[in-house]
């Protein structure tokens, strides 16, 4: 019977366990330069069989959110090395996720106070990013009417995708992961409510909508390899005012199918019902594992049980706790041993330094 704390091979990685590190947007980088404190931050947790890093942008453009590290510079490629190597002296395996936010984005967020790009001009509805206040301080700020992309801007932002995951290899990563889900720029053409293109990104055909995607996906697995590569999904998700529409199960089962020939790292499904959106289906997970024949994560609200069973039941491979690894550098050995863990202060989670990011305790058996 297949056990959470056994190893894994995924690809040429051998995990030493299958619990992921799920990415989590910390925002520790004034500069968007990754520094020592990330290092030590990602090192105390290398634990995981996975570690996935925190969303990273593609380019200046690709941002929604003020001081995260990015990877469209060679300083940041420097940074995310120091990352990488701490890591792996730890024994550990990390992915960085590629992310371009598309219009959940600011104007403070953008070069020149330029307006964010999607795939419509279409305003995210009660949505906020994270940008410059009048002030100058950082904080929520309603997100900016956004422009559509051209459609030689579409395949200009799947190069910097491309570009983005080649830096990656190149600052130690042992592989990447498309941010495709939680409402940002690939869902954005995936989702027939959002996506209102006339060209061939178009959303009259499931196949017109995910093109974006797989071209993606395809253009990525191109420059660095398919068993590097990996993509992030949500189906039925809500966030940034991403509406549920009717052909969502064909949707993502075709998406199955399409990943399917490409044989990446793995596919991540992040369920959002612990972010308040409509709960993943029970009968979804069986359909989309007997669809996608590759490593399958599911991450959204774990639990040790939830992540057994799911296992056990072959649904899963690998399970991905997101909030519980902020808190608990050693989380798998708190999983293992049925230690207690603790909570993560929430209001320290974005922004400042050491507090509340590395000053975390592991703990010590009486």
């Amino acid at each position: 019977m297949n056990d959470l704390f056994e190893p894994y091979d995924l690809g040429v990685l051998h995990l030493r366990n299958r619990i992921v590190m799920a990415p989590m947007t910390r925002a520790r980088n004034p500069d968007g330069i990754p520094n020592a404190l990330n290092a030590l931050y990602y090192q105390q947790r290398a634990g995981a069989g996975l570690i996935i890093t925190e969303g990273t942008p593609i380019s200046k453009t690709a941002e929604g959110f003020v001081f995260i590290p990015g990877l469209y510079t060679s300083a940041q490629v420097a940074g995310w090395r120091a990352v990488t190597q701490a890591v792996h002296a730890q024994g550990g395996a990390i992915f960085t996720q590629l992310w371009h936010v598309g219009r959940v984005s600011h104007v403070s967020n953008q070069p020149g106070g330029i307006a964010p790009v999607s795939s419509t001009a279409q305003i995210a509805k009660a949505s906020q990013a994270w940008g410059f206040l009048a002030d100058g301080s950082a904080g929520p700020v309603d997100v900016s009417a956004p422009r559509a992309l051209s459609t030689a801007e579409v395949r200009g932002v799947i190069r910097d995708f491309a570009v983005a995951a080649e830096r990656a290899i190149e600052a130690g990563f042992d592989g990447i992961e498309l941010h495709g889900a939680n409402g940002y720029l690939i869902e954005q053409f995936l989702n027939p409510l959002v996506n209102d293109r006339t060209d061939e990104y178009r959303s009259d055909t499931i196949e017109n909508r995910s093109r974006f995607l797989l071209e993606t996906v395809a253009a990525v697995a191109d420059r660095i390899g398919a068993d590097r590569t990996a993509v992030r999904l949500s189906p039925y998700g809500g966030l940034f005012d991403m509406g549920l529409y009717d052909d969502v199960d064909k949707t993502y089962l075709h998406l199955a199918d399409e990943l399917s020939k490409f044989n990446l790292a793995y596919v991540h499904l992040m369920d959002q019902q612990s972010r308040g959106s409509t709960p993943i289906p029970a009968s979804f997970l069986p359909q989309f594992r007997l669809r996608y024949r590759g490593t399958l994560i599911l991450a959204g609200g774990m639990t040790r049980a939830h992540a057994e069973r799911c296992i056990q039941e072959g649904l899963i491979d690998l399970a991905a706790f997101g909030e519980p690894f902020i808190a608990n550098p050693d989380l798998v050995e708190r999983l293992r041993n049925g230690w207690p863990l603790e909570k993560a202060d929430r209001s320290r989670s974005f922004g400042g330094g050491a507090e509340g990011y590395t000053d975390y305790q592991v703990y010590q058996p009486a």
